[in-house]
């Protein structure tokens, strides 16, 4: 199955990519990546469609250092839960500990390891399948944390990249404010031991606990394959195309895996479509100024009659019934249907 990121890595992507001349829509259309990952920052989309995305961006507007411009547009929130955690850890140092514990989360073709040794500090990002747009990206990103973290007031010894250097540096030295080494054997930022002692001016011990217990019901629900499915066909229904092989495509498998693993769970493909699209549905049809056809649309159906057919099956009533009749209305609220 491909490793998934959260859309929140590209919260920005559209205002850079105009900024250099590029459509963002056409990018994302020629990488298969949905347009609502530029509207919603909780979806989970293919990590390697974001890489291809990264690469092609930065070829198309010539601009070298596209992966890095964009993780100096971002801030701690692009982090979404993780940002909460790590905010309110007592020093740096179990900060980022808390961040390489969860960091998957967040971008499961991803891994932080922090190394202390001789005053030094190593924090090294693995990729897996890393591109240079991608690096440059990841290690923008946790640099940026942490001088969040600090106030402002942060600056890494030395920031090292497995690839080599761009024609022009400017751009990265300017974001790193350090030595840069290239053609390194890892991809990381060097620190002094020191820096991982600083206290955050924000922490909360007991508020990072509580965070850290949340934090774990979220990734043990994240782990289910209906959830996962159920994400997938809520960011595709409105395209029309939410087909399980659509689905598979963006899991990184194929049809029979997807079939499986809902079997697994209990359920089926078309059952959890059917779910999604009542629980949608449901919370729509009161909007009186919406046209039925528009509800239609965003739900997955190519015309108004073959939706009126499916809810008078699935609720056993008409919409203009179910809308006049408040008894089935808190029947829907407390899941009945």
């Amino acid at each position: 199955m491909a490793d998934l990121v959260r859309s929140a890595t590209l919260t920005h992507f559209a205002r850079l990519a105009r900024s250099v001349g590029i459509d963002p829509v056409t990018m994302l259309r020629r990488v298969r990546l949905p347009l609502t990952c530029l509207e919603r920052r909780d979806l989970r989309i293919p990590v390697r469609n974001v890489r291809r995305l990264l690469e092609i961006s930065a070829e198309a507007s010539g601009f070298e250092a596209f992966g890095l411009r964009l993780a100096e547009c971002g801030d701690l929130s692009n982090l979404g839960p993780l940002a909460l955690l790590i905010r309110e850890q007592a020093t740096i140092g179990t900060a980022l500990e808390a961040l390489s514990r969860f960091i998957h989360i967040h971008n499961e073709g991803m891994r932080l390891v922090l190394d202390r040794r001789d005053g030094l500090a190593t924090i090294t990002v693995l990729l897996r399948g890393g591109t240079r747009q991608s690096a440059e990206l990841a290690l923008g990103t946790v640099n940026r944390a942490i001088g969040f973290l600090c106030a402002g007031n942060w600056r890494p010894l030395q920031i090292h990249f497995t690839h080599g250097p761009p024609r022009n540096r400017r751009f990265h030295r300017q974001f790193f404010g350090c030595d840069l080494v290239f053609h390194s054997d890892f991809d990381g930022i060097v620190c002094t031991g020191r820096d991982l002692d600083r206290r955050i001016p924000t922490a909360s011990p007991e508020l990072a606990r509580f965070l850290e217990g949340r934090v774990e019901v979220f990734e043990a629900q994240h782990d289910k394959w209906d959830a996962r499915v159920a994400l997938l066909i809520r960011v595709l229904l409105p395209g029309g195309d939410c087909s399980i092989e659509r689905v598979a495509e963006h899991l990184g498998c194929n049809r029979r895996t997807v079939h499986r693993h809902l079997s697994d769970c209990g359920t089926t493909f078309s059952e959890v479509l059917d779910n999604e699209r009542a629980e949608i549905v449901m919370r729509l049809i009161d909007e009186r100024s919406r046209p039925l056809a528009e509800i239609a649309e965003m739900i997955g159906f190519s015309a108004q009659s073959a939706m009126a057919r499916w809810f008078h099956a699935r609720f056993g009533c008409s919409i203009s019934a179910w809308r006049s009749d408040p008894r089935r209305q808190v029947l829907a609220a407390v899941g009945r249907w």
